[in-house]
């Protein structure tokens, strides 16, 4: 069995991981699988690039800077990204898709695929499977809805457009999509029962045919490390409560919940329930380090962490995780740090109850609560069975999560369609 994954990146984002890692475990576990991005980052020559040689390259790049440019002139400056499909490419003449007996979409915004280059790839006639990793399939343009409802009608009145109305640039993008997914037999793969959910009240996917499967990672590189030498190898006090959290770009910053961690670790501080010498904040993934908050303990950062093993260290190295993003598909950074045996609080939000089960093998906090989060953050770290839940949170992904049960069920749906 052949199966070609159409990303937008290879492995920038998290869409683009959880493809690399889905291409893996599939090609571990016996399938002619292969990776084509639109515009390629790295150097693995096994990664099939649309924009190789510099003028395709530079060409690439316009699409994409011109599709992004175009989508914040329509939308309000708000931290809530919104694609507005203007560039695009036609496939249907690549010799490695005609070849494919499955084509597996992923993200395919950024001047990749729109509804119209979607459409094309009918002419292959090809079984097609795509994984949503975020809301923008079914949507007029937004990739993350909050409690906006619009998607279950026909979009329109978009709260994200400097200019909302019933026929506005999202209702549009809406029909766009219409018009293209009515000719295109293709299945959906939630990686969350939250997406999947949210297919289902969509007006323009209800009906589809929907399966929830998760995304998949190495669980021999993302594995548990003595605490204790995960703490010496990762320079950090041995002596101290860490927490490790990831990407904290702003205060301002809606989407990952930064203000939120900030009201809880200052409630934690404040309580005097965890002495303030005995904890430590580390992040990893800040963009730019200039702009991040102050926060009310004593912080380090690591900046991108690109190295997997290494990231393995520091999830190892830390007592709990923290994730205080407020709409999330299946983060995989949730996903990692349960792998490394070490325990996460989150809010009760998206996918993450797939993954977290509330005192168990981590805390789910009550929805913008920050005082709950930090309930969380003390339960977790005061908790005198730590070693259990240590066990507990690696022991879900090895049952759930990992290749081998992952790519079993993609190769059963693919064998279901060939």
């Amino acid at each position: 069995m052949k199966v070609a994954h159409l990303n937008a990146y290879d492995g920038n984002g998290g869409a683009g991981r959880a493809c690399l890692r889905l291409n893996e475990a599939l090609k571990t576990h016996g399938v002619d699988s292969e990776v084509i991005v639109n515009y390629k980052f790295g150097n693995d020559p096994a990664i099939k690039g649309l924009n190789e040689g510099l003028f395709l390259k530079m060409l690439t790049a316009f699409g994409i800077l011109l599709e992004r440019y175009i989508s914040s002139f329509f939308s309000k400056k708000v931290k809530i990204p919104f694609s507005a499909p203007v560039w695009g490419k036609n496939l249907a003449h690549y010799r490695i898709l005609q070849q494919a007996d499955i084509i597996h979409l992923h993200w395919v915004n950024h001047a990749f695929l729109r509804p119209r280059d979607l459409l094309k790839l009918k002419r292959l006639k090809k079984p097609i499977v795509w994984t949503f990793h975020d809301s923008n399939a079914f949507t007029g343009g937004c990739h993350v809805r909050y409690a906006c409802d619009h998607f279950e009608g026909e979009c329109g009145n978009c709260p994200l457009l400097k200019r909302s109305n019933p026929g506005d640039l999202s209702h549009r993008i809406w029909k766009a999509k219409e018009r293209a997914y009515r000719e295109i037999p293709f299945e959906i793969i939630a990686p969350s029962h939250w997406m999947a959910r949210s297919i289902a009240r969509s007006k323009l996917l209800g009906r589809a045919v929907t399966h929830v499967v998760p995304n998949t990672l190495n669980t021999t590189v993302f594995k548990p490390y003595d605490k204790t030498l995960a703490k010496q190898r990762a320079g950090l006090a041995a002596d101290k409560y860490i927490m490790l959290s990831g990407f904290m770009p702003s205060r301002k910053d809606l989407h990952k919940g930064t203000p939120y961690l900030l009201e809880a670790l200052k409630i934690l501080v404040d309580s005097n329930n965890i002495d303030y010498n005995q904890i430590e904040l580390v992040v990893f993934g800040n963009r730019d380090e200039k702009n991040v908050p102050d926060f009310p303990v004593k912080t380090t950062f690591l900046g991108t962490v690109s190295d997997d093993e290494r990231l393995a260290i520091f999830y190892s190295a830390a007592d709990v995780f923290l994730t205080p993003s407020l709409e999330d598909n299946l983060p995989n950074t949730v996903m990692e740090s349960l792998a490394c045996g070490t325990p996460v609080v989150a809010f009760t939000t998206g996918g993450i109850p797939d993954m977290v089960a509330h005192k168990e093998n981590g805390y789910l906090a009550e929805y913008r609560s920050s005082e709950d989060f930090a309930e969380g953050i003390k339960w977790v770290l005061t908790n005198p069975a730590s070693e259990v839940l240590n066990r507990a949170a690696r022991q879900t992904i090895e049952d759930n999560f990992s290749e081998r049960v992952i790519a079993a069920r993609h190769i059963e749906i693919y064998n279901e369609l060939k």
